[in-house]
């Protein structure tokens, strides 16, 4: 039995005081900082400098299936709405031109010890449709065994039966992600997404007897008719199913960037202070039910690899979130996708049509990318430590010879001041301490040490890029 010790502290005038729009750090720099400089020219070499490293670790994969029935209007992913399932037949065929233009870049058969299908909705797909993906992608990619792999998707109880969910076993998943949202009735008729509890623990029931390795539920609090009063029976139903893990995420309502946002009645958001007190329900009753606090919005048993990876500082962060695999080169496939190999990011078109016209072209259809520089690559190991483990060892960071982290970080430092004067945190010699009452304002922390973000503003207003970090 692994012992339970505190792993958040909640303070909501400190919340109150702190709030403010930023970055969520899946990647650094931020996917806002891509150009249109970086092209297929640019990853090519991405993966060669990688090659010449004599780096052959195994590599992750992501795959995006953007097809979803059905409209969920908070939702702010790349998505195509459609019943049209011919679609997503055509969606494969250039899917696997993707994979061999990547197979010739990439080489030899490279090992991959992860892989994620994220969406819109994966299972969208057909059981043959996967069976024929799922085959593509062994025949270009040799997979680590079941009991070594992370082998995960995203699915929406609302298209699958249990039936299905043994099938999706078979094919070789192993870790399943169930978008839940929010029980209650009346919001789900406010957001569009109708999910019964028994339709979902139908499901969730299933991949436990499956064999799923991991369970995972997603939640948002901030949507249309929400209340402290009616969330709360959601959280104990959820508690009681006894997921792995539980991702609990906050309603960022952005119209002016997602679409489907303006479909939601601002009227019947809940207000800011209304939002506070459901998150300090969601903390209180997860911890209480013995939920390990993983950062940011994700929570975890105390036996789940998440807080495993956590305890042994290995703890990941990417596109997908939090991951114990996350530190490998990450490949990523279809409309959309960003892949990370090497000191590079690089992103698919955006755009169906123009996914397709790259391909037709024969060509890899990168639009946008980003390659580090030392700075950014010491960054992005600043502020991964931080979000992973809420501590970071000045020890073995790659600081230029001679410069102590005092000197390289004096003005990161000094934005730091007033957050550690709030007693978030404690900084000495040896390194920075993220105390409990710092953790929910972690990407707080993290924004003192973006050089982007941290850069002389440009005139005029400035877009909205970002959520509040709370």
């Amino acid at each position: 039995m692994i012992p339970l010790i505190p792993s958040v502290e909640f303070d909501a005038a400190l919340v109150r005081k702190l709030n403010q729009m930023g970055p969520r750090y899946t990647s650094y720099p931020t996917a806002d900082r891509f150009s249109g400089d970086f092209g297929a020219e640019q990853y090519r070499a991405a993966v060669a400098r990688l090659d010449g490293l004599g780096e052959r670790a195994p590599f992750s994969l992501y795959v995006h299936i953007p097809f979803c029935e059905s409209l969920c209007y908070y939702c702010g992913c790349n998505k195509i709405i459609t019943q049209d399932k011919t679609k997503s037949a055509e969606y494969l065929s250039y899917l696997s031109r993707e994979m061999a233009l990547q197979a010739e870049v990439l080489g030899e058969r490279r090992k991959v010890d992860q892989l994620h299908f994220g969406g819109g909705t994966p299972t969208y797909l057909s059981d043959a449709q996967m069976d024929g993906l799922l085959g593509q992608l062994r025949a270009y990619f040799d997979f680590a065994p079941d009991e070594v792999g992370e082998f995960s998707i995203e699915v929406d109880p609302r298209t699958v039966t249990p039936e299905r969910i043994a099938i999706l076993r078979r094919q070789g998943f192993n870790r399943i992600s169930l978008g839940i949202q929010d029980f209650d009735p009346a919001v789900q008729k406010a957001v569009n997404r109708i999910q019964s509890y028994e339709q979902t623990m139908d499901v969730l029931k299933a991949a436990r007897t499956s064999g799923f390795r991991s369970i995972s539920v997603d939640l948002i609090y901030g949507l249309p008719l929400q209340s402290v009063e009616s969330f709360g029976p959601t959280l104990d139903k959820v508690v009681a199913a006894r997921p792995d893990r539980i991702a609990v995420y906050n309603y960022a309502h952005m119209p002016q960037l997602f679409k489907a946002q303006r479909l939601i009645k601002s009227e019947e958001l809940p207000d800011p202070e209304a939002k506070l007190a459901m998150l300090g329900l969601c903390i209180e009753r997860l911890t209480a039910a013995g939920y390990v606090y993983i950062g940011m919005d994700h929570f975890a048993l105390p036996e789940d690899d998440l807080a495993r990876s956590q305890r042994e500082g290995k703890l990941q962060r990417n596109f997908q979130g939090y991951s114990t695999h996350a530190d490998a080169p990450m490949v990523a496939l279809g409309v959309s996708a960003i892949s990370a190999v090497g000191n590079s990011y690089s992103q698919n078109e955006k755009v169906l049509s123009a996914y397709y016209e790259r391909l037709d072209a024969g060509e890899l259809p990168i639009v946008r990318g980003i390659t580090l520089n030392e700075d950014d690559v010491l960054r992005r190991t600043v502020i991964g430590r931080l979000m992973c483990d809420f501590v970071l060892d000045y020890d073995g960071l790659p600081l230029p010879q001679g410069v102590t982290p005092q000197e390289y970080f004096a003005e990161d430092l000094a934005r730091l001041r007033p957050l550690e004067d709030e007693g978030l945190l404690c900084e000495d010699s040896s390194g920075i301490k993220v105390k409990m009452r710092g953790r929910l304002m972690i990407r707080n922390i993290c924004m003192a040490f973006d050089n982007y973000l941290n850069a002389p503003k440009q005139e005029g207003p400035q877009p909205a890029r970002y959520s509040k970090t709370i």
